[in-house]
C-alpha cells in the first residue's frame, strides 16, 4: 500500500486540492446566497414596487457598510409588490421609522438594499415592516424619457399639434 501511495502522490495531492477547493466552493455558496444568515438576525420586510436586480443573498447596506442580507422575496398578492425579508444584525439599532431604497453601485455594479436611518428612538425589531420604500430604477425607461422629452419646451408642441400662443 505504501508503494503504491508513493508512485501516485501527485494524483492523491491533486485529488485532496480538489475535495478542498469543493469544500471552499459550497461555503462560499450558502453565504453568498443567504444561507448562512447571522444567527438571531432581525428579520424585518420591506414591500418594493420594482425589485429590478435584488436577488436572495444580495446585500443590505446602511451608508455603504453590509449590516445584512436578503433572506426571500415574494410577490404579495393584494398590493402586488415584491415583498423582500431582510436579515439584519442585531447588533446594529436601526431606527423603527428608517426607509429602504434598492441601489447600485453604478452602471455595472451590484444592485443592493441601502437603509437608511430615521429620527425613531423606537428600534426596528423583529417582524417589523419598513414602510417608506424606493424601488428599483428603470435605466432603459428614464433613457426613453430623457429621448422623447429632448426637445420639448414651453413653446413647442407635439408633431400634429399647433404650438400654444
Amino acid at each position: 500500500m505504501k508503494s503504491l501511495l508513493r508512485e501516485n502522490i501527485g494524483e492523491a495531492l491533486v485529488g485532496l486540492f480538489v475535495i478542498l477547493f469543493a469544500a471552499w466552493f459550497v461555503w462560499f455558496a450558502w453565504g453568498a446566497t443567504g444561507g448562512g444568515a447571522k444567527a438571531g438576525a432581525i428579520h424585518v420586510t420591506a414591500l418594493f414596487p420594482n425589485s429590478t436586480g435584488i436577488n436572495i443573498g444580495s446585500d443590505v447596506r446602511v451608508a455603504g457598510m453590509k449590516v445584512g442580507t436578503v433572506t426571500s422575496q415574494a410577490l404579495d398578492s393584494q398590493s402586488f409588490q415584491v415583498k423582500a425579508t431582510l436579515a439584519l444584525d442585531p447588533a446594529i439599532k436601526l431606527p423603527a421609522d428608517s426607509s429602504a431604497a434598492i441601489t447600485s453601485e453604478g452602471f455595472l455594479g451590484a444592485t443592493f438594499i441601502s437603509l437608511i436611518p430615521g429620527g425613531d428612538t423606537v428600534p426596528l425589531k423583529d417582524g417589523d415592516t419598513i414602510a417608506d420604500t424606493q424601488g428599483a430604477m428603470d435605466l432603459m425607461g428614464m433613457v426613453g424619457q430623457f429621448i422623447n422629452k429632448s426637445g420639448d419646451s414651453a413653446g413647442s408642441a407635439p408633431a400634429g399639434e399647433a404650438p400654444k400662443p
